[in-house]
């Protein structure tokens, strides 16, 4: 009878030791990877949406008050972006009462919202062009989602105040 020879190891036995070397690896890679995702969360969201609630909460009644008004007037106000530049967007907003005349003597304020960064927020004053229309020039505001936020203001008093989810492209 022959023996054939092999050349193969046995198997390391599997002891407490390597069990324990295992468990602390495989929970030392889930820490450092929450660790990462936390730290990129809080250094890219603020989380703060409106700086105090409470002051929030009691302007509450009187936003109510002044939709409820803004809807006697019955305005017609109409927006749109048109490229003017290779960087630059031109925001045009017409403006008219309830019989169609259209708006002047008023004072129109426009804001791009990002969705995400409130330092990406563009603020546009218009002017007037007449008949009605205002426009306002933005220089390089990126392609995507934003909240459009107009406001007129008539003899000091906001009278007027739309929010417009848009989507900009190239």
């Amino acid at each position: 009878m022959t023996m054939v020879q092999t050349n193969a190891k046995e198997p390391k036995p599997i002891t407490g030791k390597t069990v324990l070397a295992w468990l602390i690896g495989f929970f030392a890679v889930i820490f450092i990877a929450n660790a990462i995702f936390i730290y990129l969360a809080l250094g890219s969201f603020p989380g703060v949406v409106v700086e105090s609630s409470y002051e929030a909460g009691q302007n509450y009644n009187s936003e109510i008050a002044a939709a409820k008004a803004q809807e006697r007037l019955n305005w017609q106000v109409a927006s749109e972006f048109v490229p003017v530049g290779e960087t630059e967007h031109q925001l045009r907003v017409t403006a008219a009462d309830a019989e169609g005349t259209p708006l002047y003597g008023v004072d129109v304020q426009a804001t791009l919202q990002h969705p995400a960064q409130q330092t990406a927020d563009v603020e546009v004053i218009l002017n007037a062009d007449g008949g009605g229309r205002y426009v306002g020039t933005l220089d390089k505001v990126y392609s995507g989602n934003w909240t459009l936020v107009l406001e007129i203001e008539q003899d000091g008093k906001r009278v007027f105040k739309s929010e417009n989810r848009i989507f900009l492209k190239d």
